[in-house]
């Protein structure tokens, strides 16, 4: 009974090695057979040890790891519960360009008026300087006017530069004392930009400095007259002055008085800067004939990106209430900042960009008609 025992157990163990040698021999016949349009990839059950994180070769993740033989790798798709998952072989992916979503359609602003640049050169017979330099904005249309003046122009050249590559036209104030005048006044121009002087004048504060060559109460007249006409040789091709500081100076009319006759001799005119409520610059301009324009708001008194919004809103309500406005700013970067928001919307707004001239020609006219008095029938 044991030997018939024995006997069973080795014919048992040479089935099992049958067996076992007739799959191994399967398994590598797989080998052999005719390749198929699909490669086939088996799927590998790893047993996880601790503290060890499993790399899927398509795990989709920041820790996968892809083919080494496939470069750029190409994102996997999705998966099935298979146990056996068919990867088709493609090239590798090629960059694809994704057009943006499409924004809504612009609409082309309407066209502005033409503003034409004078000639510098000698003036014609007759013809007033300041209207053969005066940037032409055209006739008048109904819309309320609005002038941007940015004084202490050329003293800071960054600034300075930033506020003539603003959008035309702007009227720009040189200061009488700045250096190298005719490369900044041309670049000014180059953009579009009418272009005055401003001139320094003593404040009411005795410890404040308006600047070198200022015109002071107590200079006689010859002074006055000398440093004025070494002021007006600075820069060609201007329209007209306004003043710098000069609180207590433009209060002085015996001052004044030469200053207006030197401008109305050359065919410029005067902006006053209203820097003190008592300037005498505008009733001695009307009763000599000078052609004049006042400031109405100061737009950076308090240098803050909102105080300077609020200014110009005040700005839009005197040009509404009155027709015109003048607003003086300087070159700082609260006030550049705000003009570069404000000036591309104003138009949209209903108003009109204008430089100073065109607000000087509108008080003429207005002068012309009071002078004439009303129609006769």
């Amino acid at each position: 009974m044991a030997r018939r025992r024995v006997g069973i157990g080795k014919k048992v163990q040479v089935w099992v090695a049958a067996a076992a040698l007739a799959l191994g021999c399967g398994l590598s016949l797989v080998q052999f057979l005719p390749a198929k349009p699909q490669h086939w990839a088996a799927v590998l059950s790893v047993p996880a040890s601790p503290g060890h994180a499993i790399r899927d070769p398509l795990a989709i993740g920041p820790e996968a790891v892809m083919p080494e033989a496939i470069s750029p790798p190409p994102q996997p798709g999705p998966l099935s519960s298979d146990s056996a998952i068919p990867i088709p072989h493609r090239p590798p992916a090629r960059p694809t360009v994704v057009a943006p979503p499409a924004g809504p359609a612009l609409v082309a602003p309407p066209p502005g008026p033409a503003f034409v640049m004078p000639a510098l050169g000698p003036l014609p017979a007759g013809e007033a300087a300041w209207r053969h330099y005066a940037v032409h904005a055209g006739p008048e249309d109904g819309r309320p006017m609005i002038a941007i003046v940015i004084d202490d122009m050329g003293l800071d050249r960054k600034h300075s530069d930033e506020a003539a590559e603003l959008p035309a036209p702007l009227t720009l104030s040189f200061m009488t004392y700045a250096e190298d005048l005719p490369t900044q006044v041309a670049a000014a121009r180059a953009h579009g930009h009418e272009i005055m002087l401003h001139v320094p004048m003593e404040p009411q504060a005795p410890r404040v400095d308006p600047g070198p060559n200022a015109l002071r109460v107590n200079l006689d007249e010859d002074e006055i007259k000398r440093r004025m006409t070494w002021d007006l040789t600075r820069i060609d091709g201007i329209v007209g002055i306004n003043n710098h500081m000069g609180s207590r100076f433009t209060e002085w009319p015996q001052g004044m008085a030469p200053v207006l006759a030197m401008l109305r001799e050359r065919g410029l005119f005067f902006l006053d800067s209203r820097t003190t409520p008592h300037s005498v610059g505008i009733d001695l301009a009307t009763e000599i004939g000078l052609p004049h324009a006042a400031r109405d708001i100061f737009l950076d008194v308090d240098l803050t990106d909102p105080a300077v919004a609020t200014e110009l809103a005040k700005t839009e309500a005197v040009a509404r209430r009155n027709g015109i406005a003048i607003a003086i700013g300087h070159p700082h970067d609260p006030t550049l900042t705000e003009l570069r928001r404000w000036l591309p919307t104003a138009e949209a707004r209903g108003f009109r960009l204008v430089p100073v001239s065109a607000i000087v020609q509108h008080n003429e006219t207005l002068a012309g008609h009071a002078q004439r008095g009303p129609a006769q029938d």
